[in-house]
């Protein structure tokens, strides 16, 4: 971190943080940037692209000559653009982290580390991540490690981030994932983190669906659905809005059909999707042995 003057990218960094992907790509012409400054900026942006799903753009802007931490985000959106592309994705990743020169770069280990939680391989994530260096490096631990059902291991990493800054983003947002998890009395504390966003900050999608989420936990699902429809109208394919629509619905009693192909076009891969198409198989196998 720079001395003591103001932090330039503050508020860029904070609406990618939030989930306001479009108002960091518009606010992010930042004048008299050094140059370090300026390669987080573009880091930033392009991964403002990649969540807003322009893979393409992302990979064609980037070029041969890029500085290592948009060599390893134009992979991101190489990996995520399609399920053909994951191997060579994972391939030059591999590659860029075998370089003795580059290898510890906190936003390549971090690329690696989404990438590997993608692929479910929790441990070569942790491999590339365990070492933090950065608040978003301990953020995506917190959230490797609740994957892996290690909330006392995650806790720790939430404790290291409180001790850099307790009022930091993404502190708080990795408490409030860290309460979803733990659950019980815990999620309301999780709630008042996300109605604390809401009122501070732009409703996103991700604000929207991390207060959801606390409602469902505490059974007021009618409150829930609301958020969620209020964050389908910011972004119609967010497969987390609409997972957790399904979800709502089933709850509620209402059809929730429509969410789920929604769901099966835009992200076939989700593992709501996955089980559901296993769960109509052995729905319709029940109609058989009942009929």
């Amino acid at each position: 971190m720079a001395g003591s003057g103001p932090d330039p990218l503050f508020g860029l960094r904070n609406n990618f943080y939030i989930g306001a992907y479009q108002a960091a790509i518009n606010n992010s012409d930042v004048p008299n940037l050094s140059q370090d400054d300026a390669v987080e900026r573009d880091t930033l942006v392009y991964r403002s692209y990649i969540a807003l799903g322009s893979y393409q753009l992302v990979i064609n802007e980037i070029d041969a000559s890029a500085a290592t931490p948009l060599q390893a985000v134009k992979l991101l959106a190489l990996y995520l653009a399609s399920p053909d592309n994951k191997e060579t994705a994972i391939a030059g990743l591999h590659e860029l982290l075998g370089d003795p020169a580059i290898g510890s770069n906190p936003i390549l280990r971090l690329i690696a580390g989404i990438v590997f939680m993608h692929e479910q391989d929790y441990n070569e994530a942790l491999k590339h991540t365990n070492a933090g260096g950065t608040m978003e490096l301990h953020a995506l631990n917190v959230q490797i490690l609740i994957k892996m059902h290690r909330s006392d291991y995650a806790e720790k990493q939430l404790r290291i981030m409180q001790q850099v800054d307790e009022d930091h983003t993404l502190t708080q947002l990795a408490n409030a994932w860290l309460n979803l998890a733990v659950g019980g009395s815990k999620i309301q504390e999780a709630y008042l983190i996300f109605q604390d966003f809401s009122e501070k900050y732009q409703m996103t999608s991700l604000i929207l669906n991390g207060k959801a989420v606390c409602c469902m936990h505490m059974g007021n699902f009618d409150e829930a659905e609301t958020l969620l429809l209020e964050a389908l109208n910011k972004d119609a394919k967010d497969p987390e809005t609409l997972a957790n629509l399904v979800v709502c619905s089933l709850h509620l009693g209402k059809p929730c059909t429509r969410y789920l192909n929604q769901l099966k076009l835009s992200n076939p891969d989700h593992i709501l999707v996955k089980r559901a198409t296993s769960a109509e198989e052995s729905f319709d196998r029940a109609v058989q042995t009942v009929a």
